[in-house]
């Protein structure tokens, strides 16, 4: 990949990327358009798409070849479309092949202009720069669109908050009621999709639900401000006339003289008029039941019923939010649609987040932006919505890296797949800056282990725009040495109606001192300082597991105590009575396996926990045997309880509970002996003398 200019053209000259497997034939074209233009090179489609995800505002144009190693021009065209580069770059072909199946090709993809090899200078100039301009204009247009409607969109916003504020004061409602209701409304809606098709609602008709909704009470203008704002309950009378605001919206809207059959207008009827509807037919004005009430005046009666319970009126006090939810789910406030409930139930602790930080001034900028965007989107441009993606893309990354300091930092495309470091963080791993394909390459098998690297990819996957982080602790390679390092993740989404996983922001921190000194502490709390074997907290949890995994394997504990450890340390002095219980744990060690549980308890007290197949009995012989030997002259002397696993169900303290009688029972009989504890009788006579 090269790009010609220097800094001084950077702000005089536009760029165009030429895309090539000939240098002769690159060479050809940048010495044509030099002149006019800054030139930036690619050998073949991959480095084209490189060079894209990098320099995506800045290219101006591209020259595409079609017959390349790695990436043909066709496979360039069908990615631009799918990340959406095609609209706002223009792509005119370079060929010799002239066939029409391929300019159809290349056309249907995306393509504005055909030049075949070879090249005529006056016609590459002429066709460059004649696309060029267009292209320009065309941008041009597209801000000019933008302005226009947003600005058209904000005043009609404008004027459906004013209206409904003048119903709010009125009514001695807060301001933040329609608010309230048409955020609900959305969130509920956009969820109902996602558990259900019987309500095929498009991103538009979803917006213009919310809009409408907040005429939902236009019809109390109508209804005696005495009657609104009447601090106690109210009289049938009154409550009659009240019920009358429902019909009288409707018909408000109705008589407007013009722009009757707009959509809005439609849609706002329906939620007057029904907005107090019940899905068992129970409401008014009309005692609708089940889906003969439109979904639209459905979710603004369950927003608005919502918004009643948790907000404070002139005739009660508020309720919590989850107070507000049981009783909705209840039924204290009229039965709604089972599926609306749901979605209730499902976004309760979303909602009462949203409705607690949401402001009018930042509600109403956002609605008017999805507005313009999906207004652009349907009229075939989406500059602006692209701008926008990408200079948030810039923001969160920027602060993100801005927060880290001397960390290795990544960040991971999707599509094509590749990894890009940091400087500092290419050199101190000592790979490129840019890894194509980085499940194959050195840093997802080298770096991380192959398992590591598809799991970590796999996590990041599992993701969603709502929970995009990712913490987990892997041993990583690190120039040759075995590091523990903590890998966070943010994975980034595309901004549209369906969100789709386009890459992440990453870092490798250096965790291995702080592992390998919570390992060591670790080890300290698990073990006896003076024996170095288990200590009986840690033996539990590892006999507990061995247990609960045991299968068909059998187990046996044992459990013993020194029947002369006080004659040690009076004849002989504490510290052979250290001696000896040093000793006795190197016999335990020596005459086990590994998979077995050597622990002492505290004091002379010892346990093993051991796996066996048939009779017990030759191992136990054995390890009593081994322990007895005497040391220095000095008789050693135990007694020991044996309890078989298979017996107890698989559970500890049962197992240690028999153990420890079988071996009191050796005392009581005349120590340095063993017995089996056996559940019908208490205990067996099976001993070792």
């Amino acid at each position: 990949m090269k790009i010609h200019g220097g800094a001084k053209y950077a702000n005089d000259k536009k760029k165009i990327l030429i895309v090539d497997d000939s240098e002769l034939n690159r060479s050809l074209l940048s010495d044509m358009l030099a002149g006019e233009f800054d030139i930036m090179e690619a050998e073949n489609g991959m480095d084209a798409v490189v060079m894209l995800q990098e320099h995506e505002l800045e290219i101006s144009l591209m020259l595409l070849d079609i017959v390349m190693p790695q990436m043909d021009g066709f496979e360039v065209l069908a990615m631009m479309n799918k990340k959406g580069w095609i609209k706002n770059i223009p792509v005119i072909m370079i060929s010799a092949e002239t066939s029409s199946s391929y300019i159809d090709r290349a056309y249907d993809l995306g393509a504005v202009d055909y030049i075949s090899r070879p090249f005529d200078e006056r016609t590459v100039k002429h066709r460059v720069t004649s696309n060029y301009m267009l292209s320009v204009k065309q941008r041009e247009m597209a801000e000019m669109l933008s302005t226009q409607v947003y600005e058209h969109e904000r005043d009609n916003r404008l004027m459906v908050e004013i209206l409904s504020h003048i119903v709010e004061f009125r009514n001695g409602e807060s301001g933040l009621h329609i608010l309230h209701v048409s955020t609900f409304t959305e969130m509920i809606l956009k969820h109902l999709l996602t558990i259900t098709d019987k309500y095929p609602l498009t991103p538009a008709e979803i917006k213009t639900i919310c809009n409408a909704s907040a005429l939902h009470d236009i019809g109390k203008m109508s209804v005696p401000e005495a009657i609104l704002n009447k601090p106690g309950r109210l009289t049938r009378e009154e409550f009659e006339i009240m019920k009358n605001h429902a019909a009288d919206g409707e018909k408000l809207l109705k008589d407007l003289p013009y722009r009757r059959n707009e959509m809005l207008i439609k849609i706002s009827c329906e939620i007057c008029r029904w907005h107090h509807e019940r899905y068992d037919g129970s409401g008014y004005p009309d005692g609708l039941k089940g889906d003969d009430i439109p979904i639209s005046a459905q979710v603004v009666a369950l927003a608005d019923v919502y918004d009643a319970l948790t907000s404070k009126r002139v005739y009660k006090d508020s309720f919590t939010h989850e107070k507000a939810v049981q009783m909705i789910q209840n039924g204290e406030c009229g039965a709604f649609n089972p599926l609306l409930l749901k979605c209730l139930d499902d976004i309760k602790d979303k909602l009462e987040k949203e409705l607690h930080e949401v402001s009018p001034e930042h509600k109403m900028e956002q609605s008017l932006q999805v507005n313009v965007e999906q207004m652009l989107k349907s009229s075939g441009s989406d500059l602006s919505d692209r701008t926008i993606r990408l200079l948030e893309h810039e923001r969160m990354k920027y602060r993100f890296y801005a927060q880290l300091s001397h960390e290795v930092l990544f960040e991971y495309f999707s599509s094509p797949e590749m990894i890009k470091l940091s400087e500092w963080s290419a050199e101190y791993l000592g790979l490129p800056e840019k890894i194509i394909n980085p499940r194959e390459s050195d840093f997802g098998t080298r770096v991380f282990s192959k398992v590591d690297f598809n799991r970590l990819m796999t996590r990041m996957a599992e993701t969603t725009p709502e929970n995009p982080i990712v913490e987990e602790k892997y041993l990583l390679n690190i120039r040759g040495q075995n590091k523990w390092n903590k890998v966070i993740v943010q994975t980034l989404w595309s901004d549209d109606e369906n969100p789709k996983f386009d890459g992440a922001l990453g870092k490798l921190v250096d965790v291995n001192n702080e592992t390998e000194e919570m390992q060591q502490l670790e080890q300290l709390a698990d073990h006896d300082a003076l024996t170095g074997l288990l200590n009986h907290q840690a033996a539990k949890r590892k006999i507990s597991k061995l247990l609960s995994d045991a299968g068909d394997k059998k187990y046996a504990l044992l459990f013993f105590d020194l029947d002369n450890l006080k004659v040690a340390n009076d004849v002989h002095g504490h510290l052979f009575g250290d001696t000896l219980l040093k000793t006795i744990a190197d016999r335990m060690k020596n005459n086990t396996r590994a998979s077995d549980v050597c622990a002492r308890m505290g004091g002379d007290e010892y346990i093993i926990f051991m796996q066996y197949n048939g009779d017990p009995e030759p191992q136990v012989k054995r390890i009593f045997n081994c322990l007895t030997k005497p040391l220095d002259g000095f008789d050693v002397s135990i007694s020991m309880g044996i309890a078989l696993a298979e017996h107890f169900c698989g559970d500890y303290d049962a197992l240690f509970h028999m153990a420890d009688q079988a071996a009191y029972a050796v005392k009581y009989s005349g120590k340095n002996s063993y017995k089996y504890y056996n559940q019908l009788v208490g205990v067996s006579d099976k001993t070792e003398a």
